[in-house]
């Protein structure tokens, strides 16, 4: 059975995940209704097809958002909302 510091971290995550899902898709204008939209779903491709421009709108979120400052080279945690979470987890701690 999972400890309550497990469970509180579960929690946290989900919560960060939930939130950074209704972000995206109120930010970029996506008609998905959230609940329909995994968190491992792949952000560009046959995902939730987004394209460069999209990038650019997802880094403005994550700045204005969390405080995370995303680079050139961080291109990889665009890769769902679970790598997102993983960069602003990251951060926050």
């Amino acid at each position: 059975m999972p400890s309550q510091p497990q469970l509180d971290a579960a929690t946290r995550r989900f919560e960060l995940n939930t939130s950074l899902r209704s972000l995206l898709l109120s930010g970029l204008d996506l008609p998905d209704d959230p609940e329909h939209v995994d968190f491992d779903e792949p952000l560009f491709g046959r995902g939730l097809e987004l394209d460069s421009l999209d990038t650019l709108e997802i880094v403005s979120i994550l700045e204005e958002e969390f405080g995370v400052l995303v680079s050139d080279e961080d291109r990889t945690i665009f890769g769902s909302i679970n790598k997102l979470a993983d960069v602003i987890g990251a951060e926050q701690q």
